[in-house]
């Protein structure tokens, strides 16, 4: 008895109450009502156990949006959309059939989250927007689209955001073809789809690199609910990925069980927000197949060429907390600092080989008669004009047990100027003065065998570094030209 009243009162109760739909005049199918078929299949109504031709669009085909209306996503930023159990609960209410029953944020006003699946925040299992790169909606088939946002926060609220990727390409003319796509939780309803297609285009686009082939999704994060509480992530699909198409009659994707639904989420390598590695150099050596038993996890190039992403990532210093690799093979790079002085006295140029991956300080290389100081300095130090004296500044790293330094010793051919030179993030000089330079001399620096406690400079690349003070005996000539084999060094007082 008390089940048929239920039902009884179920008949007359608002529309309101009940799934949901993303809600736009772009939509297709967006002025159905459940008089329109013969059955209710308005945009919120779940899709589950049909034809391809009754749940592709959701049977909207022939219910386009009128000429104009569009969905615009702008690249990089959020795409704000309306999602809600009702056209009435959402700006376009004064095209409901029940009218303005809009509540603030609530996608199904005066209902329990039931009314859209889910028993809490932590009951959600994210939907998504996904593309397809043609402006005629009847001749996009269910591979053509590539997801490109996820929420994983949905459905929740009724006004959602999307993040759009920054390197979305600009849609063909006449537009795109997008669809929202949504599985809820398996505890909070029966095995039902949602799918929505709209019109829509990328707006602010500056990129021309297209979108790679979509492929299918694969099961790969933890999943404790069906005895595996591990990821498998050498199984996950990466890149440009289908939408979920489950549980129909014909032209499925995905082939899960009814308490087993594919959802949005990390278990199936769809990370919250923009999916920004869905694009033809996104991965430019290519994927291997998934495998349960991989433990390969590929990293994806986020922008830019190949080459140029190696390049920045190369030249680029860890912060302060991180460990250096205490192994003298490190790769290393050069870089060069030069010193002027407005003394009648030579100009040096000095190289120091360091790697790329340390910390640096300086240290400063002690002349006799003339003045130092102990300065620190990031990447690219720059020199320094000192009346009446003669110093230079060297970028060393202090972690590895030998530091070579090349030294040459030049006469200015003219009146001696200030000479200021900047390094470049490669470690080539920006600027240099000419002179008449002589052949060059290494000094190699030993790790010493004390371990006395030196000064401590941090610096705004690594705090705490370790400064070790250099004295230098020059022996030149009397064209003030440094000899092979003429420069001893000693380090007193280093720390390493």
């Amino acid at each position: 008895m008390i089940t048929a009243v239920l039902l009884a009162l179920a008949g007359v109760l608002p529309l309101a109450s009940g799934h949901a739909s993303i809600w736009h005049p772009s939509l297709f199918g967006f002025n159905v009502t459940d008089k329109t078929f013969p059955y209710d299949n308005r945009p919120v109504s779940p899709l589950m156990d049909m034809t391809f031709e009754q749940w592709w669009f959701h049977g909207h085909l022939d219910y386009p949006p009128n000429p104009g209306d569009i969905f615009e996503l702008p690249v990089g930023k959020p795409a704000t959309t309306e999602i809600a159990c009702n056209k009435g609960a959402t700006t376009w209410f004064n095209s409901s059939e029940g009218g303005d029953i809009r509540q603030g944020d609530s996608p199904c006003p005066n209902s329990p989250p039931a009314a859209y699946h889910t028993t809490g925040i932590d009951d959600v299992k994210g939907c998504a927007l996904a593309i397809a790169y043609k402006s005629d909606a009847k001749q996009v088939q269910p591979e053509d689209f590539t997801v490109f946002s996820v929420n994983h926060t949905c459905v929740w609220t009724r006004f959602t955001d999307f993040q759009v990727p920054a390197r979305m390409p600009p849609c063909p003319e006449g537009g795109c073809i997008c669809g929202w796509f949504w599985i809820h939780s398996a505890d909070s309803g029966g095995e039902q789809n949602y799918m929505n297609g709209f019109k829509c285009n990328i707006t602010g686009s500056t990129s021309d690199v297209p979108l790679a082939k979509s492929q299918v999704a694969r099961r790969c994060g933890a999943d404790p609910d069906n005895g595996k509480p591990d990821a498998a992530p050498g199984n996950c699909t990466y890149g440009a990925k289908q939408p979920f198409y489950w549980f129909q009659k014909e032209r499925n994707n995905m082939f899960e069980g009814t308490y087993a639904p594919p959802f949005y989420l990390d278990l199936y390598n769809f990370k919250d927000g923009a999916q920004d590695d869905i694009f033809v150099d996104s991965y430019p050596d290519g994927l291997p197949p998934p495998s349960p038993n991989s433990t390969f996890v590929p990293t994806p190039n986020l922008g830019g060429s190949p080459s140029q992403t190696q390049a920045s990532a190369s030249a680029t210093q860890p912060s302060s907390n991180e460990t250096a690799p205490n192994s003298a093979s490190t790769p290393t790079a050069s870089s060069s600092v030069s010193l002027s002085t407005l003394s009648q006295t030579s100009t040096f140029l000095l190289s120091s080989s360091f790697s790329p991956e340390l910390p640096i300080a300086t240290s400063s290389l002690t002349i006799p008669t003339a003045t130092t100081s102990d300065t620190a300095s990031d990447f690219a130090p720059s020199a320094t004009t000192i009346s009446d004296s003669q110093s230079a500044v060297v970028s060393t790293s202090t972690v590895v047990s030998t530091v070579v330094i090349t030294v040459t010793v030049s006469t200015p051919t003219s009146p001696p100027t200030s000479a200021v030179a900047s390094t470049s993030a490669s470690g080539t000089p920006s600027s240099a003065v000419s002179h008449s330079s002589a052949a060059p001399s290494t000094i190699i620096l030993n790790r010493p065998s004390s371990t006395s406690l030196g000064g401590t400079v941090p610096s705004s690349g690594a705090e705490g570094v370790k400064v070790a003070a250099l004295n230098l005996e020059l022996s030149s000539s009397s064209q003030a030209a440094v000899r092979p084999g003429a420069v001893s060094a000693a380090a007193t007082n280093a720390v390493w």
